[in-house]
């Protein structure tokens, strides 16, 4: 045993362990990757289809409908689809979600093809894709750290991913309904659905991950409440739900409605649009930052970048120029991507891999239920303030929001997972 003089000064340990970076690009990650890429294309155009396509046939109301029965079955049976990920396997759940979504989004081509499809279908088809949905996205958290070592460098690159697909989504499915039919774009999105399923279908993952064969003995309220319990017991975890559903309110929610009218009117739907693009730069730089900054706090560091989103909001109520508006779309894009992936890291790598897709559903139902509302809040709020002035209130929730964030002990003081 050796002993240290008394006089000589005490070793120091580092703040936080060097990190190393692990190799990505296996194959496991590769197939995950192509997956998730071409499906976020494919979701990308589909809110300018439907906003093109069923508005030209039923107006906004018809839009509304539509894009309310997907949303709507998507926060009811979340929940369930976080137990089914944990009980069967998340792959096995996202290669049946895909399948049905191919099924949906090759049922509207055909109508489209041969018409215009009656409304109740249209209805129909967008609750059934929800539902899928609700199958497939408690999942997609789970399975990023059984298809990568490195979870915080998969989830960066699969943001810029996700912002890339945004970009160029929306200007596919403008120029495809242009030049060709709303039948194009539904077949392309069941056709990126194909693409999805046959990828996941071809990974293979470790016999004791969760994709392991289903669990039996456990009923669903049992699953519901031990995912409950996983989530309730991690202060930093609803403490950002809770706060997040107020940002959904007052800041997610009513933004796009209100900024596309208040930008469209006064500088033109096409500066709306070069806008909307810009977040989606915003976004694919954010990503590109997460990829080389790990901060020891992950959360302290996302909740002040957050604060950078203020500008958005904040840029439209004050109705600045272009070039303004632009750089607040992009910052604000930027800020919001380093945030979502210091959050997705923190949450696959603080929670147990065996109620991670169950904890994730509770997480995912708060967070869209907060935007929901505020999507449906959007117009009412409008015969009580003027657009302007709810945009400065949504400015201001930025602003609290990010300082409720860093007042949280649990959320302020949580470290980097080793």
């Amino acid at each position: 045993m050796t002993t240290q003089h008394p006089d000589a000064p005490a070793p120091t340990a580092p703040a936080h362990p060097p990190v190393r970076r692990l190799p990505l690009w296996d194959r496991r990650f590769t197939l995950y990757f192509t997956a998730r890429a071409v499906s976020l294309l494919g979701d990308a155009m589909m809110p300018v289809a439907a906003a093109l396509a069923v508005g030209a046939l039923y107006g906004v109301t018809g839009v509304g409908l539509v894009l309310g029965a997907w949303t709507g079955t998507f926060v009811l049976l979340v929940l369930v689809g976080g137990v089914l990920a944990d009980r069967f396997g998340a792959r096995r759940m996202m290669v049946g979600a895909d399948l049905v979504r191919v099924a949906t989004q090759g049922v509207l081509a055909v109508a489209f093809f041969a018409g215009s499809p009656p409304f109740w279908l249209l209805l129909s088809m967008a609750a059934v894709a929800g539902a899928a949905v609700a199958m497939f996205l408690p999942g997609v958290n789970g399975m990023v750290p059984l298809v990568a070592r490195d979870p915080h460098r998969a989830n960066a690159t699969l943001k810029v991913a996700d912002a890339l697909a945004h970009l160029l989504g929306p200007a596919c499915a403008g120029l495809l309904i242009a030049l060709t039919d709303a039948g194009t774009v539904y077949a392309l999105d069941a056709a990126t659905f194909l693409v999805s399923a046959g990828c996941l279908a071809l990974l293979r993952l470790a016999p004791a991950a969760p994709d392991s064969p289903p669990r039996t003995g456990s009923s669903l309220r049992r699953d519901l409440r031990r995912g409950w319990r996983e989530f309730r017991a991690r202060t930093w975890m609803w403490a950002v739900i809770l706060i997040w559903v107020v940002h959904g309110v007052l800041v997610f929610g009513p933004l796009v409605p209100l900024a596309s009218a208040l930008v469209g009117a006064r500088l033109g739907p096409d500066a709306y649009g070069l806008a909307v693009s810009f977040l989606g730069v915003g976004t694919v730089l954010g990503g590109l930052v997460a990829l080389r900054i790990r901060p020891a706090r992950p959360l302290a560091a996302g909740a002040a970048a957050m604060v950078l989103y203020t500008a958005l909001p904040l840029s439209v109520a004050l109705d600045a120029g272009l070039p303004l508006l632009l750089t607040a779309h992009a910052t604000a894009g930027a800020a919001l991507a380093f945030w979502s992936v210091m959050w997705a890291t923190s949450v696959q790598t603080h929670t147990p891999p065996e109620v991670l897709n169950r904890v994730s559903a509770y997480e995912l139902a708060g967070s869209v239920s907060g935007i929901s509302a505020g999507q449906i809040l959007a117009g009412p709020a409008t015969g009580l303030t003027t657009p302007h002035h709810f945009l400065l209130l949504s400015a201001a929730t930025c602003v609290a929001a990010s300082a409720a964030l860093l007042a949280v002990p649990a959320i302020r003081t949580l470290r980097r997972a080793a």
